[in-house]
């Protein structure tokens, strides 16, 4: 029963590792140049709301990718300006490595009391242990500035920057007539 669980969440994990295998390949392939995406040449102030919101759509579907990477930017920016918050990475990888490497040993057994503890509960306390520590070097407030910064910048870029596509809507022409 134990090695058909084990067969079961390689299996998974092989599924799930090879499905982001691809996703990385599609969002590398969809990656446009960086001269492109930072052409000043191109930044304009859009002429109408229905302009602007047509280049918004056009520019997300363009430059998906390379949003993508500014996000991960501002992420690894954030980790490591705030020291606390790098100390608490590093102690969950460094937990999440230490049990992987001593994973073929199998169980851990607790001090003094004799009982063992699973992989699954190693990689449990690991995640307990951390949790106090992200709270306290204060993870949910890096988080939301990341996710803030980047809608604010992606947001930005893609309303200032024309697309090759008129995206300008041409309004119709209204005429008053006296009557």
């Amino acid at each position: 029963m134990r090695e058909s669980v084990s067969q079961y969440y390689s299996m998974a994990l092989n599924v799930s590792s090879s499905s982001a295998k691809e996703w990385v390949q599609k969002q590398r392939d969809k990656l446009q140049p960086w001269q492109e995406f930072l052409n000043t040449s191109k930044v304009s102030k859009p002429r109408s709301a229905a302009g602007l919101t047509k280049r918004i759509t056009q520019n997300l579907e363009k430059f998906q990718s390379n949003y993508l990477l500014v996000s991960i930017g501002l992420f690894i920016y954030c980790i490591i300006t705030s020291p606390l918050l790098l100390i608490a990475c590093a102690f969950l990888v460094g937990g999440c490595y230490f049990i992987q490497a001593r994973q073929s040993a199998g169980k851990v057994v607790l001090l003094g009391r004799g009982r063992e503890l699973t992989v699954g509960q190693q990689y449990l306390a690991v995640g307990l242990i951390s949790i106090p520590m992200f709270f306290m070097a204060g993870a949910g407030s890096a988080v939301f500035w990341v996710i803030g910064a980047s809608v604010f910048l992606i947001m930005l870029h893609a309303s200032l920057l024309s697309t090759d596509i008129v995206d300008e809507v041409p309004q119709p022409e209204i005429t008053m007539e006296t009557v």
